[in-house]
């Protein structure tokens, strides 16, 4: 009763009924691929979460103190107080290890989600008209889950992040020409300081958040104005969106999955040990620890760190040290063209119009091609960040895993992508329903020089076949 007085009451002043009966009706594509946005938010909330579970015991400061915890190694060692912090967290807190480790498992969830969603979005092309704008809200919050990712994990002072800091202010300083007054601004001067935790600290739990979550909301705004895409079929076109309304099918969905994202995250926070800042040691300049990787989502920098030969060069007059190709342009390369592919796409193919439906990879070979060697090309330098790793695993020098990791780089991806063109191509032209299906006369042909236009899916809306009620309702509200 209380309820119905509170929704008739901002009713009567806000007109929200309207607005609210629109907002159950909307459907929903329900493809599991589509799910992926949402596995990137609920982590997002489930690190806010127990990212203010955290914020009440760590000490952000790199003060000295006896440490006088239970963890018997360190204790009467003087060590920050920001790594004492984190091993007490972990030591003594009730449930500080499982917040700890489940807010750093929610991290790698909440960027692999998104690298996932963009992947489905790119070898989909539903980054075309009118969805560029949402594409580009896409690539910069990765680019700020990434940041925010290494700015949590390089906060407890443990030698691991010390090692990452590091890294990165060696990359600051390699900028040519305003690399050292970067540096002093963004680490309040020469490395280590006393001013790099707290500043860190402040951009970790307020300025960056805030940003992904004005950036999340914007994306659902053009979301909900834009209205979904799905994948082409029987009774799928550019006017309409086939699946579930959001009440009750998707809603129940959607809920169920949240707790299914909860209970994996708070799962390996529980069983699956990750970071033991314990084990690291508290930093100290003169050390270094090693092996030593980063988590996944910059391994790929550090890998390229490990791989690109020590190449510098002076440009009038100014060393441009060997970290700057790899680590600074060889991102930056990446982000520039991620950013303007859409514009590229448009230019190469003079596709100006609108789309709403999402292609099929095979239905694209030339740019699922160039997916393939992406991700070909980002996962050996992935691999190469943990070169030590594979090279103690196997017992064989160092060196020797570098330079078959330095062919690898430079030929793997070109392979994979030939390969991925070819068998695009195939499924394209034979329509067969997968790879496993495919004859040696159909990859043959895919190889000739025969080419046939790529199309979009045609409009099926006058081929559709009788739906379920439940389905027609759908369509209906959709329109």
């Amino acid at each position: 009763m209380i309820t119905r007085w509170v929704v008739r009451l901002l009713d009567e002043r806000l007109r929200v009924s309207r607005l609210g009966r629109s907002a159950l009706a909307k459907v929903f594509p329900d493809h599991w691929s589509f799910m992926l946005g949402e596995i990137a938010l609920y982590s997002f909330m489930l690190l806010v979460g127990t990212g203010v579970f955290l914020t009440l015991f760590f000490e952000p400061t790199t003060a000295e103190r006896h440490y006088t915890g239970s963890y018997a190694p360190l204790q009467g060692q003087e060590v920050s107080a920001a790594y004492a912090s984190s091993v007490e967290l972990s030591w003594d807190v009730p449930a500080g290890l499982l917040m700890r480790q489940a807010h750093h498992w929610a991290a790698l969830v909440f960027v692999a989600a998104i690298v996932l969603h963009l992947c489905r979005i790119f070898f989909t092309g539903v980054f075309r008209k009118p969805r560029e704008l949402n594409w580009i809200v896409g690539l910069t919050l990765l680019l700020l889950a990434i940041l925010n990712g290494f700015l949590g994990y390089s906060l407890p002072d443990d030698l691991l992040s010390g090692t990452g800091l590091r890294i990165a202010y060696s990359v600051v300083l390699s900028l040519p020409v305003v690399g050292a007054w970067v540096a002093f601004l963004l680490f309040g001067g020469e490395f280590p300081g006393n001013q790099l935790i707290p500043r860190m600290y402040a951009a970790h739990i307020l300025l960056v958040p805030a940003l992904i979550a004005v950036l999340i909301s914007v994306h659902l705004a053009i979301l909900v104005r834009q209205k979904h895409t799905h994948f082409a079929g029987r009774g799928r076109s550019d006017r309409n969106v086939v699946g579930s309304r959001m009440w009750p099918t998707y809603a129940f969905r959607s809920l169920g999955l949240l707790f299914a994202v909860a209970a994996v995250i708070f799962a390996l926070g529980g069983l699956a040990q990750i970071n033991p800042v314990w084990v690291w040691g508290a930093f100290d300049p003169a050390a270094v620890t090693s092996p030593a990787q980063p988590d996944w989502y910059v391994g790929w920098v550090d890998g390229a760190l490990r791989l690109f030969p020590p190449v510098e060069f002076t440009v009038f007059g100014y060393l441009v040290p060997s970290v700057f190709l790899p680590a600074v342009v060889v991102p930056g390369i990446t982000f520039v063209v991620l950013y303007a592919w859409p514009l590229l796409e448009k230019w190469v193919t003079g596709d100006r119009g609108a789309h709403h439906v999402a292609g099929r990879p095979r239905d694209w070979p030339v740019r699922t091609a160039i997916g393939g060697w992406g991700l070909a090309f980002y996962g050996l330098l992935l691999l190469g960040g943990a070169g030590d790793i594979i090279a103690k695993r196997l017992d064989v020098p160092v060196g020797d895993v570098v330079a078959v990791l330095r062919g690898a780089v430079l030929v793997v991806p070109f392979v994979v992508g030939a390969v991925v063109y070819v068998l695009a191509r195939a499924l394209r032209d034979s329509g067969a329903p997968g790879v496993m299906h495919l004859a040696w006369s159909d990859l043959t042909a895919a190889m000739g020089r025969r080419r046939r236009p790529q199309q979009e899916p045609p409009d099926d809306d006058a081929l559709q076949e009788p739906a379920p009620p439940q389905q027609r309702a759908d369509r209906e509200a959709a329109r």
